[in-house]
């Protein structure tokens, strides 16, 4: 999945056609109508030979892509987390309705974040733009039970993130190479939203670049096999899309080439590869050809990782698996 301006996304095209991308992901803001997307979305889908996952960030509070006239404001999570469940369903599905509208197909949503009270704040890429349910991971678990069935009953796929949890980081995996839970084990109660979600159904998982040393003393989760297949396929049983967070201009995976984050990602159990820079489709893409060409082993984790982005893509209704 690469990134693309939501004010341009048409300039993707070439790309799609060219590297037969998976999905396209909105970045940026943008307070355009819904008519001006939908022509834009539809142009892109158009150039695909299979039906791309169109995906964009609209969590609500800071962190929304779309704006303006056809798209309200949708209030922080930790807001609707301290509101009525009724309320938290009604708001989601009025803003999966209208994203399923103009063909979005997948939120990167919802956070699955516990952030603690004595931290709040003070965690950077969660607390400190209020984007968690709350404080206890027993309530928002409860959250997650609400939004992920609102959405995907809209037709918008939901992505709990960011696995196995950035609550406890005091540093943002965007912009440091020093995001670290040192809590974090495979019996971690800040697992239970997560696990929520997946009985719930959601279609994706996304995973953190953050660093856990409990878990893995040698890999951030993004490229360790003892998160991504060992806690959350194994252990915790899940069997949907697992996609990386961005793997493009995320500093915490910088010292790794382009090509090789997505070769370490698939090969640690992921599927889908998120880099918000076009420019990461030529060498990702041959990265992935090359290391399947080489390994019988590695080429059938490949078609493994595709049956499951098929899978999802069926779940949006946009393949008949």
């Amino acid at each position: 999945m690469i990134g693309t301006p939501v004010d341009s996304p048409r300039d993707l095209s070439g790309e799609v056609k060219r590297y037969h991308l998976g999905g396209v992901f909105l970045a940026g803001r943008s307070t355009r109508s819904a008519a001006s997307l939908r022509a834009d979305i539809t142009a892109l889908q158009g150039a695909a030979t299979v039906p791309l996952l169109v995906a964009l960030d609209q969590e609500g509070g800071s962190v929304q892509t779309l704006k303006g006239r056809d798209f309200p404001l949708i209030p922080s999570a930790q807001r609707l987390g301290a509101g009525s469940p009724a309320k938290l369903r009604d708001t989601v599905r009025a803003n999966a309705d209208r994203l399923s509208g103009i063909g979005i197909t997948v939120n990167l949503a919802p956070v699955a974040d516990t952030v603690p009270a004595n931290i709040g704040t003070a965690n950077p890429p969660i607390g400190a733009f209020r984007r968690q349910y709350g404080s206890d991971p027993d309530k928002v678990a409860a959250s997650i039970r609400t939004v992920v069935p609102a959405s995907q009953g809209e037709g918008v796929l939901t992505i709990l993130k960011h696995f196995p949890g950035l609550g406890r980081v005091r540093a943002n995996t965007d912009t440091s190479t020093k995001a670290v839970d040192r809590t974090a084990t495979v019996d971690d109660p800040y697992l239970k939203p997560f696990e929520a979600g997946i009985e719930a159904g959601s279609a994706g998982v996304m995973i953190s670049s953050a660093s856990y040393p409990r878990l893995d003393p040698k890999n951030i989760a993004a490229f360790s096999e003892p998160i991504i297949t060992g806690l959350l396929r194994d252990r915790l049983g899940y069997r949907g899309l697992v996609m990386s967070d961005d793997l493009g201009a995320a500093d915490a995976a910088e010292s790794v080439p382009a090509g090789e984050r997505a070769v370490r990602f698939v090969r640690a159990g992921g599927d889908m590869t998120l880099s918000i820079r076009p420019e990461d489709a030529a060498p990702m893409t041959s990265a992935l050809i090359e290391a399947a060409q080489k390994s019988p082993a590695f080429e059938a984790r490949v078609t493994d990782a595709a049956v499951h982005v098929l899978e999802a893509k069926g779940k949006a209704g946009r393949l008949r698996c």
